[in-house]
């Protein structure tokens, strides 16, 4: 038998190589003959762009940007197709991880590092920029990017607004006639693993400001930054950003990419298959592993595992989801696409008890898989 094992990351666990290397670990040790590939996936969420390099030979280039904070940070982008398309993680440049506790403030905090990040690939001659925006320390909507790349957001006295996002509450209009004139030539995508818009309770502020520091205070003060962002923006351009779908990734910076620089929002775990030949894998493979740290109802707007099944579904290949959490009930939804759902935990406790043990749970858990599987005879 042959084995696909193509994980996501296990969130402030795992990354979703060692993921892959935990579950072939089990696989290996069980009584089950086989041989498997690791295919580590990514949906655009942090470590989305170094899967890609991987997967596609690439290379990356350092340069020093501005962390969210403002302050010097070197950073990395990637480079694939001979040096013509730029793979950008925004969490290199803007990231939580730059960040200790008590800086963590998104109305201070900007995103201007990631548009540093893209004019530096502009200047080695890229014609496509690929974006995974996972991991941002940002509700900025994209604002500090588009400044970065010559965007002036102007107060009603004509001046230039710098102390973004919190002056976006001053925003009268837009000046992009600085903007970088290499964009017109360039194709932006943004890879999105998640549905939200940019306003409303579903939106950048509501959901993403709390895991990036935002108080309930300073989440209605992020709210109303984008929504008069977004009024400006449809102003000066005709595009509507409040409402799309995907608005939300990253504090908003999907919207505003949209909005100012025609950006594409693409689904991440789809464009990362596409982009990274996953189905010459599927091919040759008679069962497929895969999973994050929670499988539940979430998981088939869009995450990475749900991507992996609809492909394997596709081919008539088998799928096993493996999760730190899965539904008591497994819902009709899911049983659609996954051929079984496994949890990993071997007994109760805390989330903080049981991160550190993912590795070492998904290792168990893949062993005892492979031994029943051989137990049923199965080739």
């Amino acid at each position: 038998m042959h084995v696909l094992i193509a994980p996501n990351a296990f969130k402030h666990a795992l990354t979703a190589q060692q993921a892959a290397l935990a579950i072939q670990a089990g696989l290996e040790a069980s009584k089950l003959t086989c041989t498997c590939e690791c295919f580590p996936i990514g949906d655009g969420g942090n470590g989305t762009g170094e899967l890609i390099l991987d997967r596609l030979g690439g290379y990356s280039v350092e340069v020093r940007v501005d962390d969210p904070l403002g302050r010097p940070v070197t950073a990395s982008f990637g480079l694939i197709a001979d040096g013509q398309t730029a793979v950008i993680e925004m969490a290199h440049a803007s990231g939580l991880h730059l960040l200790k506790q008590n800086e963590l403030n998104p109305l201070r905090t900007n995103s201007f590092g990631t548009g540093q990040l893209m004019k530096a690939a502009m200047d080695r001659g890229v014609r496509k920029i690929i974006i995974g925006m996972g991991g941002s320390a940002t509700v900025d909507g994209g604002s500090g990017i588009l400044a970065a790349l010559g965007v002036r957001f102007l107060d009603a006295a004509g001046a230039t607004i710098t102390d973004l996002p919190f002056g976006l509450s001053r925003l009268h209009s837009l000046d992009c006639t600085s903007m970088d004139g290499r964009l017109a030539d360039c194709e932006i995508t943004v890879l999105c693993d998640v549905d939200n818009p940019l306003l409303g309770k579903n939106g950048a502020a509501a959901v993403f400001g709390p895991q990036k520091g935002a108080t309930p205070e300073m989440v209605g003060a992020l709210e109303e930054r984008l929504r008069q962002f977004a009024a400006v923006v449809e102003s000066v351009t005709g595009h509507n950003i409040a409402d799309f779908p995907s608005g939300g990734v990253a504090g908003g910076a999907s919207a505003g990419l949209v909005g100012i620089l025609n950006a594409k929002l693409a689904n991440g775990i789809d464009y990362f298959l596409q982009l990274t030949h996953f189905d010459d894998s599927l091919s040759k493979s008679q069962l497929v592993i895969t999973g994050e740290g929670s499988i539940d109802s979430q998981t088939l707007r869009g995450k990475g595992p749900y991507g992996v099944a609809k492909s394997a579904r596709q081919m008539g290949v088998p799928v096993l989801g493996l999760a730190g959490g899965v539904p008591v009930q497994i819902a009709d939804e899911l049983n659609a696409y996954f051929d079984g759902l496994m949890p990993i935990g071997n007994a109760p406790t805390s989330l903080a008890e049981a991160l550190p043990l993912t590795g070492i749970n998904l290792t168990r858990t893949a062993l005892q898989l492979g031994n029943l599987i051989a137990a049923l005879g199965i080739k």
